[in-house]
């Protein structure tokens, strides 16, 4: 039976050249902008996912309320991070980065600026999966004169990927050895660097909890939870922070919180942070969830834009098709054949409108990406999750927009519409009134 249904639905594809290449290209033109919007609104919500721990990865953020002045920022204390790991055992690891600015690195008799340059704990490969083509992660950041540096920058100064050992002359002043070479950094990566140099910091700075310089980042443990850490920091703080904060402002701790005056520290998700976070002192770049929202929107509209158009143009067939309606139902043809019918020349269609939106899209990347600032690709094959996407927005499209018309098609009483009068149980189509 559905062999059958497929050949009249070709049949009658093909019969109908003008009408269908204005459903088929009208859909389709639908289907390529949902396409895209789909492929931005996925590639805004993967941001950090790659990382292998991300669901236990948290970034630890300090709110300070003093004077009238409030800041909350995304930066921590120099000690933080040590000290967050040894009193709280379901805290696995923690890095600390600091971000001092970029250095000028010599290439043959020039110095080139490079920004991309971050300072970070050796415990960096512990907590982010950065997979490495060369070099040891347990040991890339232990040496304080080591580098490690990005498969792009490798091959942008040395010509290879082969460079452990060699060594980059920085600020004129200074020789770093390369202990390792990683893969560049995702796109979906909410801090992009080229370099990274040990963290290393000074003695004025260590045990100091009130100079706020770090991105500190902690990595718990399989099972722990992280509502349970969050309610233990004000206690935290108040051990910590508390007696420096006293010595400094000649007041206890507890007289500075009645006066309303408080220093907090929360954890905020890796997976949160591009979307959610917008705190001083970010680390990387960031995005925002309203765009999320309000391109999801319009692609939602603009889908229902195309099946109500197409349910327009069928039904405005509707007269073409009265006769045939009436000679299958008197050649014994139920309702339930008929819509059965109707409905899979719809999604025969939806389905051809599929393969050119497909086409389309990739076409209009290029133009896509520029206009959006991203690097997404289609990657049909490689995926996982588009493909099944893609059909089942088709089987819906399909059964949504071919629905009116078949039932209404459907409708058709045989004596009536075999006389030449279209009658029925639809005597008017509110799609187009």
């Amino acid at each position: 039976m559905f062999r059958n249904y497929m050949k009249i639905a070709f049949r009658n594809t093909w019969k109908n050249k003008g009408y269908s290449a204005i459903n088929i290209f009208g859909l389709a033109a639908g289907l390529a902008t949902c396409l895209l919007i789909l492929l931005f609104v996925v590639d805004e919500l993967s941001y950090d996912r790659f990382n292998e721990k991300a669901d236990r990865i948290y970034r630890v953020d300090t709110e300070i309320n003093f004077g009238g002045s409030h800041q909350h920022m995304a930066v921590t204390t120099d000690p933080l991070g040590a000290t967050i790991k040894a009193d709280f055992p379901q805290v696995e690891q923690y890095v600390r980065f600091r971000d001092y600015g970029g250095f000028r690195v010599k290439k043959d008799n020039e110095n080139v600026q490079e920004a991309r340059v971050v300072h970070a704990d050796k415990t960096l490969f512990d907590v982010f999966t950065f997979p490495l083509l060369a070099g040891n992660a347990g040991t890339a950041l232990a040496d304080p004169s080591s580098i490690v540096i990005t498969e792009a920058m490798a091959r942008k100064y040395f010509g290879s990927t082969d460079v452990v050992g060699k060594t980059l002359r920085v600020d004129d002043n200074r020789d770093y050895t390369v202990s390792a070479v990683m893969k560049n950094m995702p796109a979906q990566s909410h801090f992009q660097y080229d370099f990274i140099v040990p963290l290393h910091t000074e003695e004025s700075r260590q045990g100091n909890w009130l100079s706020h310089n770090f991105a500190t980042y902690i990595v718990l443990k399989k099972g722990a939870d992280e509502k349970k850490l969050a309610a233990q920091l004000p206690g935290f703080v108040k051990k910590y922070v508390g007696p420096q904060a006293q010595s400094f402002l000649s007041a206890s701790y507890d007289e500075l919180e009645k006066a309303g005056s408080y220093i907090r520290y929360s954890l905020t998700p890796l997976t949160g942070i591009y979307l959610h976070s917008n705190k001083a002192a970010e680390l990387g770049r960031r995005g925002n969830i309203q765009y999320v929202y309000i391109f999801s929107a319009i692609a939602l509209f603009i889908l229902l834009i195309a099946c109500v158009n197409f349910m327009n143009l069928s039904t405005a067939r509707s007269a073409n098709r009265a006769k045939e309606v009436g000679v299958r139902k008197v050649l014994g043809s139920d309702k339930r054949n008929l819509v059965a019918q109707f409905l899979t020349e719809s999604i025969f269609i939806s389905f051809l409108s599929m393969l050119i939106a497909v086409c389309l899209a990739q076409l209009l990347l290029p133009l896509f990406n520029e206009l959006a600032g991203k690097t997404v690709t289609l990657g049909l094959f490689t995926k996982p999750w588009l493909l099944p996407s893609l059909l089942a927005l088709m089987l819906l499209v399909g059964l949504l927009a071919g629905s009116y018309p078949s039932f209404y098609l459907s409708s058709f009483q045989p004596v009536t519409v075999l006389k030449g009068r279209l009658a029925g149980g639809f005597r008017r189509s509110w799609l187009r009134n």
